[in-house]
């Protein structure tokens, strides 16, 4: 088994990983403590409140043009959320775990991107807006629906969706 070696004194050593991930080596270990200790900060309106009006946006892709999934076409784009009453829909189907928590993350009012992938165009059509909060995909327990999902039970649901509408 290896033992650690003692770096010799004054040594750069890593900085603990910072927001971005990667090491950074510092010569002096003081410096920088001791620029921020000689810095003159001033407490402004902005620094007090920052944080507090932060918003959260989503991305939400969705498949603009026709697939067939178990011979149903799954397509849907942001002209067919137009064409929704009230230009509210629910987003169902989902079937991706992270996603699904994404999903159940979400907080009343916040917005999201409504993003088209898998087409000749992809990106941002529009912006939509969480207008209730995550209940069970009622496709999970529809047989003839391709996002069926026999391991998942009425009594304990697996897949959550959204509804929104759109800005």
């Amino acid at each position: 088994m290896p033992r650690a070696r003692k770096r010799p004194a004054g040594a750069a050593r890593p900085d603990k990983k910072g927001p971005g991930g990667k090491r950074t080596n510092t010569e002096d270990p003081g410096e920088a403590s001791a620029k921020v200790e000689n810095s003159s900060l001033q407490e402004t309106s902005a620094s007090r409140d920052c944080g507090k009006n932060l918003s959260s946006y989503w991305l939400m892709k969705s498949e603009p043009e026709s697939r067939l999934e178990k011979g149903v076409d799954v397509k849907f784009s942001i002209e067919d959320l137009r064409a929704q009453p009230k230009q509210t829909a629910c987003w169902d189907g989902v079937r991706n775990y992270q996603a699904r928590n994404f999903l159940r993350a979400m907080k009343l009012e916040e917005e999201a991107f409504f993003y088209h992938s898998n087409c000749r165009e992809p990106g941002i059509a529009g912006l939509m807006k969480i207008v209730k909060e995550a209940y069970p995909d009622h496709t999970q327990f529809e047989k003839n629906n391709p996002h069926y999902d026999p391991s998942s039970k009425e009594d304990n649901p697996k897949w959550s969706m959204r509804s929104l509408i759109l800005f």
